[in-house]
């Protein structure tokens, strides 16, 4: 039944997480504010390193954004003009508009309907002398599928950049997100796994060479001072923003266990509906659970997400129109049923609260308000 001490349950409650850890976020923040350091200071620099450590790499830089962090890495890879770059058509608007903004041309490709990410098989059909890069999303907190478009990209010569905004901590048959290919980006936006108070962002490599072009291009270009060797650009993560990410990062491990947590009680608490599609963790990857998407088939989820706004459970459709769809790609030729995968996701997903701090009562609530919203297609097809 219903808990008549529970109303409405958010999707995601940042005050909720931030809460205890208030002090310390003053402390760090008055530090730097006593400091006067607020670019380039100590908490940057240490965050680099916590998080290099932490993905299993040589080089992280710290940058103003995810956003920055794929344009970033395809500055320091030389993509540009008349280059090609593989990407999904599924995933976060960023993901594109950076290899539209360095003025390099998307190829949009299907995802596989159990992850949502890259299609290894559509990304080697789209392979051609033009493309520059492959740029997997490790979407909702899983990393795509790495080993085959590994393989791809040694057997083409082409560079792969994971876009790991969403996958901090997610593994790959024991690889950390942003460890595998030739750069890694990451966001530190306050909806992440790992989130701060504003924007931030972060780059990884293995690279020297690479990661020396990062911080370059980060930097208008410039090194020495006042010296341009590269049109750059002005992208530097803050030392508040860093100061309030060390904070965080020592409790990532446990947050990461509790979204787990929420994964498995949703899994056994829906496993018997079958006007749903479940998602999974693949075998050999250590899923972070950034979302939980479920599927709603049959031209229903709109209906359901209504419902279920009306009975206070926050839920949200990640992402409504893919972006070969998109106005401002239009132009590039894609048809409705070019993507057949993307379009059907676009059309069926829907992610539910699975926040580290969401209690059982509230899962088993968002549980029953869920059914509930699906009984009126029951009765329909009854």
């Amino acid at each position: 039944m219903n808990s008549p001490f529970v109303k409405n349950i958010p999707l995601l409650d940042v005050n909720r997480g931030n809460a205890p850890l208030r002090e310390e976020f003053i402390e760090a923040l008055t530090r730097v504010v006593d400091s006067g350091r607020f670019l380039f200071g100590p908490d940057v620099q240490q965050l680099e390193r916590s998080v290099a450590e932490r993905c299993g790499v040589e080089h992280a830089i710290a940058c103003a954004s995810g956003s920055d962090a794929l344009l970033l890495a395809l500055l320091a890879l030389d993509i540009g003009d008349y280059d090609e770059v593989i990407v999904p058509s599924f995933t976060f608007f960023a993901t594109a508009s950076a290899v539209t903004r360095v003025g390099a041309t998307p190829v949009f490709v299907d995802i596989e309907p159990a992850t949502f990410n890259l299609d290894p098989a559509c990304v080697k059909a789209a392979i051609t002398p033009r493309t520059k890069a492959i740029i997997p999303v490790h979407l909702f907190g899983q990393c795509a599928d790495m080993s085959s478009i590994m393989s791809l990209g040694l057997e083409h010569n082409i560079p792969v950049i994971e876009d790991a905004a969403q996958a901090i901590d997610a593994k790959h048959g024991g690889a950390a997100a942003g460890s595998m290919g030739a750069i890694g980006c990451f966001s530190f936006y306050p909806t992440k796994n790992l989130g701060g108070m504003g924007d931030g962002g972060l780059l990884t490599t293995n690279d020297p060479k690479l990661a020396e072009r990062l911080r370059l291009f980060a930097a208008h270009g410039m090194n020495p001072r006042y010296h341009h060797k590269v049109i750059g650009i002005n992208s530097r993560l803050d030392t508040l923003q860093a100061a309030v990410l060390n904070v965080k990062l020592k409790h990532l491990q446990e947050w990461s266990a509790a979204r787990t947590t929420n994964a498995l009680r949703y899994h056994e608490g829906l496993a018997a509906n079958h006007d749903l599609g479940l998602p999974i963790a693949l075998q050999g990857n250590e899923h972070v659970w950034n979302q939980y998407t479920v599927r709603v088939p049959n031209g229903q989820r709109n209906a359901v997400k209504q419902r279920l706004t009306e009975a206070g459970v926050g839920c949200e459709i990640y992402y409504p129109i893919p972006l070969h769809q998109q106005e401002c790609y239009r132009s590039l030729g894609y048809r409705t049923g070019s993507l057949p995968e993307t379009e059907r996701a676009a059309a069926e997903v829907l992610s539910l609260p699975i926040f580290p701090e969401l209690t059982a009562e509230e899962q088993y609530v968002v549980i029953e308000r869920l059914e509930e919203a699906l009984a009126p297609r029951r009765a329909a097809a009854a």
